[in-house]
C-alpha cells in the first residue's frame, strides 16, 4: 500500500493549515482563523474514518496524525496567548502547563523505551478527555473572537481543561512509575 493515502493526505493537508490559522490570527483575520481550525478538526475526524473503514492504516500515518494534532493545538495556544488585543486571550500559565505536559509525556515514554523496553503507552481516558477539552478551548476562544465579544465561556473551558490536564499528567507519571517498576 502507497503511503500517499487518502487520511495521509488530509493529514498532510491539516499540517498546512496550522500555519495558516497562526497567520490568520495574527494579523486579525479571526474568521478565517476559525475556519481554518473547523476544516482541521473535520479533516482529523475523516482521516481516522477513512484509514479504519478503508482499511487505510499505516505507520507514517500513526505517527503523523498525532503530531500533526499536538502541532494544530500547541500552535493554536501559543497564538491565542500573545497579546494581541483579542476580546479573549489565553493565559500564560495554560499554555506552559499544556506544552509542559505533553513534553513530560513524551519524555517519559522515551525514557521508558530506552531505559527498560519497548512499551506501548495507549492514551488514558483522562489524555482524551483533555484533548477533547483542548479542542473545545480552541474553538471557543477563537468563535468568540471572530464574534468580537468577551466570554467568560473561555475561562470555563481553560479551567475544566486544567483539571484534566493535571490529572491526565498525574496518570500518566504513575502509569510510568508502574512500569518502571516491574520491569
Amino acid at each position: 500500500m502507497s503511503v500517499w493515502t487518502a487520511p495521509n493526505q488530509l493529514t498532510l493537508f491539516r499540517l498546512l493549515l496550522v500555519p495558516c490559522l497562526v497567520i490568520c490570527v495574527l494579523y486579525g483575520f479571526n474568521g478565517m482563523a476559525l475556519a481554518a481550525f473547523t476544516v482541521a478538526g473535520v479533516t482529523d475526524a475523516l482521516d481516522g474514518l477513512i484509514a479504519r473503514r478503508m482499511g487505510q492504516r499505516t505507520t507514517l500515518g500513526a505517527w503523523l496524525d498525532p503530531m500533526a494534532d499536538k502541532l494544530l493545538l500547541v500552535s493554536t495556544f501559543v497564538v491565542l496567548t500573545m497579546p494581541l488585543g483579542l476580546p479573549n486571550q489565553l493565559p500564560l500559565w495554560f499554555t506552559v502547563l499544556v506544552i509542559s505536559r505533553d513534553v513530560c509525556i513524551v519524555l517519559t515514554v522515551a525514557v521508558v523505551n530506552l531505559a527498560i523496553e519497548r512499551r506501548v503507552f495507549y492514551p488514558s481516558l483522562l489524555g482524551k478527555t483533555a484533548t477533547v477539552l483542548y479542542v473545545i478551548t480552541g474553538a471557543v476562544t477563537l468563535f468568540f473572537n471572530y464574534m468580537n465579544q468577551k466570554s467568560v465561556l473561555v475561562d470555563v473551558m481553560v479551567y475544566a481543561a486544567l483539571v484534566f490536564t493535571v490529572a491526565s499528567g498525574l496518570h500518566y507519571i504513575v502509569h510510568a512509575a508502574r512500569l518502571v517498576n516491574d520491569g
